[in-house]
């Protein structure tokens, strides 16, 4: 035990600090040999230690699974919430991903400012996910396998065990008499990872005894080198910078070598919190989007996310949802208009910057562009295209931009460049 818990102790305090503890708690080995020394190391100073079940519902054992981790904290005196998940998989998706996405969801949105998650995590779990990255065809990010933590909802996602062999976990295991759950989906050698730690990895210790070890060393030098990437990429993302908020010059990029510019790319997206597009799709980008000519609009789309260009502007975001430009909104000018079709909510502040007065009892109209409208900007009547155009306004926006009313005037425009 003093083995396990002095590595315990010397891995926390590589961890961020906490106010709580929490540990994901399946009821496996792995995770009771962690909640179990965690447990022994509470004292002066140790965060609050609670625990999580996340209740698939997938194993006809699922309910006897909740009353085992109940009596396993009970007997430690670590309070338990369990959470009811639904695990159905989306069309495409297979249960053992769809389990996993959901159980990161339920844990991810328990987690309050200021707490740390732990999961159990171990050297040979890394070894195996460098392996299935490497199979997958995965470059330095998926190769780098786990980190030790990252940022998680609220709080932080850590893995104080990564460096831990499964030998270290079973030994304290039977050394305190531990009892576990053994869950045999785990043996289906349909799932890739079964199949690799069922199989594959058995044969290829009996040849190479360190290969855990050996594995996850490699994925420390990805890391080590995605790190690298990452200072290049942020480097390069300043000088990148386009006229618009969060854009990027096309220009810019255009000088820079491939790899390069595929680099950029990728800490891009991961900066705007958007999912990463296959190799094939990123690739779409530099040979349709950036070879475009300056007058389209081409657009490179994959699940959760896009890139469209306007001019020398490279845009990124979440696919734009419906919107109908007919609707229109009664607004008295003061209170908060929220258009939830597009996630946006106009302000009387932001209504008064824009030089409108207001009148008591005043309503406004506020609708979207059908065409023909105009503005009135510094005593000049103008057409509303044309300035859109002059503003460098996406046209794929242009439609989705409120315009405010005052009987048949416009008044004001709301636009940001996040709308």
């Amino acid at each position: 035990m003093a083995m396990l818990s002095d590595v315990l102790r010397d891995a926390l305090r590589h961890l961020p600090p906490a106010s709580r503890l929490i540990v994901a708690f399946s009821g496996g080995l792995d995770s009771h040999v962690l909640l179990h020394a965690a447990a022994a190391l509470r004292g002066v100073g140790f965060p609050e230690l609670r625990a999580i079940h996340v209740h698939h519902g997938l194993n006809p054992r699922a309910d006897a699974w909740v009353e085992h981790c109940g009596q396993v904290c009970e007997d430690l005196g670590v309070e338990l919430r369990v959470i009811h998940v639904d695990a159905s998989p989306a069309d495409g998706e297979s249960p053992e991903a769809a389990a996993r996405r959901v159980r990161y969801a339920a844990l991810e949105a328990a987690l309050l400012p200021g707490d740390g998650l732990l999961t159990a995590h171990h050297q040979r779990d890394q070894a195996e996910t460098l392996l299935l990255q490497l199979l997958r065809g995965s470059g330095p990010a998926g190769l780098a396998a786990m980190p030790r933590w990252q940022p998680l909802g609220a709080g932080w996602h850590g893995r104080p065990l990564l460096e831990v062999s499964r030998e270290v976990l079973e030994g304290h295991a039977r050394d305190h008499g531990l009892a576990w759950i053994e869950d045999d989906s785990n043996r289906d050698t349909r799932f890739d990872r079964n199949l690799l730690r069922e199989r594959i990895m058995p044969l290829l210790r009996e040849r190479w005894p360190s290969l855990d070890q050996t594995l996850a060393r490699a994925a420390g030098h990805q890391a080590e080198s995605l790190g690298l990437l990452g200072d290049l990429a942020r480097q390069d993302l300043e000088a990148l910078r386009g006229d618009f908020s969060g854009t990027l010059s096309v220009a810019a990029l255009k000088t820079l070598r491939p790899a390069r510019q595929r680099n950029v790319l990728r800490f891009w997206l991961m900066e705007k919190g958007l999912p990463m597009p296959s190799q094939a799709r990123l690739q779409s980008v530099l040979d349709d989007v950036l070879a475009a000519g300056p007058d389209t609009t081409p657009l490179v789309a994959w699940p959760g996310g896009e890139i469209r260009r306007y001019r020398d502007a490279l845009h990124a975001m979440v696919p734009l949802g419906d919107h109908d430009p007919g609707q229109c909104f009664k607004w008295d000018g003061r209170s908060a208009l929220e258009i939830p079709s597009l996630g946006v909510t106009l302000s009387g502040d932001w209504l008064a910057s824009q030089g409108v007065s207001l009148a008591p009892g005043e309503t406004f109209t506020v609708a979207f562009r059908l065409g023909g409208e105009t503005l009135r900007v510094r005593d000049r009547t103008r057409d509303l295209k044309k300035l859109m155009q002059e503003r460098g306004v996406p046209p794929w926006l242009r439609d989705r931009l409120p315009l405010v009313f005052r009987g048949e005037v416009l008044v004001a425009v709301y636009w940001k460049s996040e709308v």
